[in-house]
């Protein structure tokens, strides 16, 4: 077992020895000889902080998330969306249909625009309700917190098929919502 599952305080990885840690300083200390290290050296930067990132946005880290995902505010409403299933996250592969279905003669035409209205309907009261859920919960939880990125962040990640939301769902569907954030 690795020191990280044992222990949730732990850093995740071993302490490195004082020759390592010297070495890792001296590199960090030394500055570039050229533009062209000096580039290499600000692309693998930024690639670390990239990965770090995207290893985040699979386990829902809270520490190396996005800026627009941090926060206890917008964890409640990622939970308050992954735990219910919505018509609206179905919904481009819903219109793709219905937009297939209208290039047929009529009756399947037909069929295709009531079902690309009766979609966008289903969808926009299905917001209304889910948006009004999670500025409740919210409100409750966290007293005096504006919800007002929450709302946009909820309208995002309901329109997203579950598989490809990011962060991942870190809730199963139909659990209760955990009484901590």
């Amino acid at each position: 077992m690795t020191e990280s599952s044992e222990n949730p305080a732990s850093k995740g990885h071993a302490t490195p020895s004082r020759k390592e840690a010297e070495a890792a300083r001296k590199k960090a200390l030394k500055p570039p000889i050229n533009r062209k290290e000096q580039l290499k050296r600000d692309r693998e930067a930024r690639q670390r902080i990239r990965s770090r990132q995207q290893e985040a946005l699979r386990t829902g880290e809270e520490r190396f998330l996005p800026l627009r995902d941090r926060g206890p505010v917008k964890r409640l409403a990622r939970d308050y969306v992954d735990r219910r299933r919505m018509v609206s996250e179905y919904l481009l592969p819903i219109l793709l249909l219905t937009f297939v279905l209208t290039m047929f003669p009529p009756p399947l035409a037909t069929i295709g625009m009531y079902g690309w209205l009766g979609a966008t309907m289903v969808t926009v009261i299905e917001q209304i309700v889910v948006i009004r859920g999670t500025k409740k919960e919210i409100g409750k939880r966290f007293p005096g917190e504006s919800t007002g990125g929450a709302t946009i962040y909820t309208i995002l990640r309901t329109t997203q098929l579950r598989r490809f939301r990011l962060p991942s769902a870190q809730i199963k569907r139909f659990e209760d919502l955990p009484e901590r954030y």
